[in-house]
């Protein structure tokens, strides 16, 4: 089965001060190769190339060359990479892999035994310290004398499961699937300035803007959010980020504004240059699971009543169809 398989894990180069949706925005570009790819947050992902060869017409390695070459021409982002027949080998050729570049292990038994065998064994998926120091002092350091070692032997040393799995795994084997999920659920959205802007009232109004974006796509999917995250990117693109959590799981956009606010009042900035404002909604979930604490105060019952007449007005002739006045464009004259 492993020989089937095409298997690739790529390890993004991050920048320090990368912005948090910038692993996903590289997700969504291995999603236009395969629907087959596990995230493995912060940086790295294994993806199933098997049944994308044909499509494409291409092999796994052109596939991690146009993921590679999209990542770095979008997003400025290096990859590193590793070819083979199952994660477990990908994940070991990517790791020996110099910066910037893809080994293929191969799927034939000859190159995978060329490749595996001369290497250390702490090198080896799942070998820990301790496993190593146990195999050392019985005179096994590299992957090929284990690999020579009788099962039963290594199971008396590691016990039953362990010494199993270590002998599977010396002879280039991993079962384990590409399992498709996402990461942590959010969403975001984000506003770029058409020039560096210096001016706190429209910092205001693009978080308005886009706090309203995201509690009206919570609502479409009906759900909430209990935590908020702002990143302002600067000029000199350097970013800053800070999150809250909420007191109450919500969808409303007036509570999502407030949060963004006091997120924004929290960075004290005087005169920044600010390049770029995102938020990001986290820890979503059920809108039918989530409490909302009554109050007396009628001005937000009206509020929430207001925006649900917005949301159905908006599903019906457009999302810019109601909006605060705040974000209106005045006419010129």
């Amino acid at each position: 089965m492993d020989q089937q398989r095409h298997i690739v894990h790529a390890h993004f180069h991050l920048p320090s001060d990368a912005e948090p949706e910038l692993f996903e925005q590289l997700l969504d570009l291995a999603e236009g190769l395969t629907p087959r790819f596990q995230a493995l947050p912060p940086d790295a992902i294994d993806l199933d190339f098997t049944g994308s060869r044909t499509y494409f017409g291409r092999d796994a390695l052109g596939l991690t060359q146009m993921l590679r070459m999209r990542a770095l021409a979008l997003h400025g982002v290096p990859v590193t990479a590793g070819s083979a027949s199952n994660r477990m080998l990908a994940a070991m050729a990517a790791a020996s892999s110099p910066p910037g570049h893809i080994t293929d292990v191969g799927h034939d038994q000859a190159a995978i035994d060329a490749f595996l065998r001369p290497r250390p064994i702490a090198a080896l998926y799942g070998v820990g310290p301790a496993t190593a120091a146990t195999l050392a002092r019985h005179g096994l350091h590299t992957i090929g004398t284990v690999a020579d070692t009788p099962l039963f032997t290594l199971q008396r040393l590691l016990g039953s499961t362990a010494g199993r799995d270590l002998h599977t795994h010396a002879r280039g084997h991993d079962p384990r699937p590409v399992t498709p999920h996402s990461p942590n659920p959010s969403l975001s959205a984000h506003r770029l300035f058409s020039q560096d802007e210096l001016d706190p009232d429209q910092h205001r109004r693009a978080l308005l803007s886009i706090a309203e974006q995201l509690g009206s796509q919570l609502r479409q999917r009906r759900e909430v959010c209990r935590t908020l995250t702002l990143t302002v990117r600067y000029a000199d693109r350097t970013s800053t980020t800070k999150s809250r959590t909420l007191p109450e799981a919500t969808s409303h956009s007036a509570s999502l504004t407030r949060a963004a606010y006091d997120l924004y009042a929290a960075y004290g900035l005087e005169r920044a240059r600010v390049r770029a404002i995102a938020l990001r909604a986290h820890g979503l979930s059920s809108a039918g699971r989530a409490h909302h604490q009554l109050t007396l105060d009628a001005s937000d019952d009206k509020a929430r009543g207001i925006e649900v007449a917005a949301d159905r007005a908006r599903a019906r002739y457009g999302p810019e169809i109601l909006q605060p006045a705040t974000l209106v464009s005045r006419p010129t004259r």
